[in-house]
């Protein structure tokens, strides 16, 4: 009996800490009570990418679609928490789904983010041209300003010509002041941020090449260490960040493949350098072929007919199980409820992005949810039937049971496994809510139901043979 209250007293606490993360205030003050939703629910844009062959690159065969595909991903989505899905199709195509976003321009600008990354060193001849047309420059601004204390209109008319002329020169040369080297992003093993030491309200950002991008990072800060002169760093021909070189680095260069980057950077300008610095370069390029737009409306329809369809299935199981099971059945009801709750705390928990054939697993997961319930009341009524101890027909209806009730979940687990691996978009939502369903209604009919069951005929009033509809069986508690 004690063994009993202390099931009890944990299944209690177990629907409270459901009940606090899908629908409290303090679930959602730790980032819970929200399941993401999918295009097909939400809304949003879909966008079809054609990958396009290169002379370099003339077969597009899988490892190429997979680089296409980590890319585009890294850079839509660099910490990988987002609801954009992103997946290679046939025909050498990537799919990306953006939930959320309606605006299709929108989405072409994200997408525009997905460029050539590389680092540039200052071409030396045209640094020299820019001193020189700089220091012209802030002559003729000088010059212009005396002149302007002097009123000689003149004068400053041809001032001002020179001055349009001289900073379309600057100009010029500061859009040639980088030259390209071999180090691009495809050398680039990983990007991140971290505190700045001694000034805790700052962040630096780590690079980590590969070995043959070190050895290029190390030539590169060899030739501009001491100069003063800035490494450009290019996403899409434009320059992200600029860092200077010590001249301690002179005589090797920043060697061993790491580098740090200091620049008085707040949290989010170095995260969103990191970002970029990690989405890399695409292998091969990319068009926008086809951008479709699903409205937030038919999302919304198709929620509340997904709605009605897992509330009138519910129902339905839950007026079948009362009226042909009795006790038991209004038993495995509570638990079908303690599944729901459970369910949809597990998919909070682990970011499960819902869509339409997800919500069709979790439906379909809650009619296998009753399978276990029926196996073990059926195994409980042979036993009441041969004359055993309710006590004992209980416990031995679990028992011979479980065999049965973890072979089918097994079986549809690997399925599932199987769909998920395999599959792609769609079909792995459609795997995950459903692996996630079966993993829970094995755990709600052995333990829930085992609990409240055994709670229930603690109750002498509980212990009649019309509730277990065992009408020839002697009950004995």
């Amino acid at each position: 009996m004690i063994r009993q209250q202390r099931f009890l007293l944990a299944l209690i606490a177990l629907i409270v800490c459901g009940a606090l993360i899908v629908v409290t205030p303090i679930g959602k003050q730790f980032g819970f009570g929200k399941v993401n939703l999918g295009l097909d629910l939400q809304g949003g844009t879909q966008l079809t990418l054609q990958v396009k062959p290169t002379e370099e690159v003339k077969n597009i065969d899988d490892q190429v679609m997979a680089a296409v595909q980590s890319v585009v991903a890294n850079r839509l989505d660099p910490e990988g928490v987002s609801e954009i899905s992103v997946q290679a199709t046939s025909n050498q195509q990537i799919l990306v789904q953006l939930p959320g976003v309606s605006d299709p321009k929108e989405a072409a600008k994200l997408l525009s983010q997905v460029a050539k990354l590389d680092f540039r060193r200052p071409n030396n001849a045209k640094v020299a041209q820019l001193n020189v047309r700089q220091s012209e420059l802030r002559k003729l601004l000088a010059q212009q300003e005396q002149t302007e204390k002097e009123g000689n209109k003149e004068a400053i008319e041809k001032l001002n010509i020179d001055i349009k002329q001289k900073e379309q020169q600057v100009a010029d040369l500061r859009s040639q002041y980088y030259e390209k080297t071999n180090l691009t992003g495809e050398d680039l093993r990983n990007a991140g941020y971290s505190p700045s030491q001694g000034q805790p309200d700052l962040w630096d950002v780590t690079l980590q090449f590969d070995p043959d991008g070190g050895r290029k990072f190390a030539e590169l800060t060899k030739s501009i260490a001491g100069t003063r002169q800035p490494m450009g760093i290019f996403l899409d021909g434009k320059v992200i960040s600029e860092a200077t070189v010590e001249e301690k680095f002179k005589e090797n260069g920043i060697t061993g493949g790491a580098a740090v980057i200091t620049g008085n950077f707040t949290l989010e300008k170095a995260q969103l350098l990191a970002n970029q610095l990690k989405g890399g370069s695409l292998p091969v390029p990319v068009t926008i072929e086809e951008i479709r737009t699903v409205g937030a409306s038919l999302g919304q329809e198709s929620i509340r007919q997904s709605i009605y369809a897992g509330l009138g299935g519910l129902v339905l199981v839950l007026i079948f199980m009362v009226y042909y099971y009795r006790l038991p059945g209004l038993i495995a009801d509570i638990a079908l409820c303690i599944y729901g709750l459970l369910t949809f705390a597990a998919y909070v928990l682990l970011g499960v992005t819902l869509t339409l054939p997800g919500v069709a697993g979790f439906i379909l997961s809650i009619g296998m949810a009753v399978d276990a319930n029926i196996l073990i009341f059926e195994r409980t009524r042979e036993e009441l039937r041969d004359g055993k101890t309710l006590y004992r027909s209980i416990e031995s209806g679990f028992y011979r049971a479980f065999s049965s009730i973890l072979d089918g979940n097994v079986t549809t687990l690997i399925a599932c496994a199987a769909l998920y691996w395999l599959g792609s978009g769609l079909v792995r939502g459609f795997a995950l809510t459903l692996g996630i369903g079966v993993v829970v209604s094995m755990f709600t009919a052995l333990t829930c139901s085992r609990t409240l069951m055994f709670t229930a005929i603690g109750f002498p009033s509980l212990r009649k043979p019309e509730l277990f509809d065992a009408k020839r069986a002697k009950v004995v508690s």
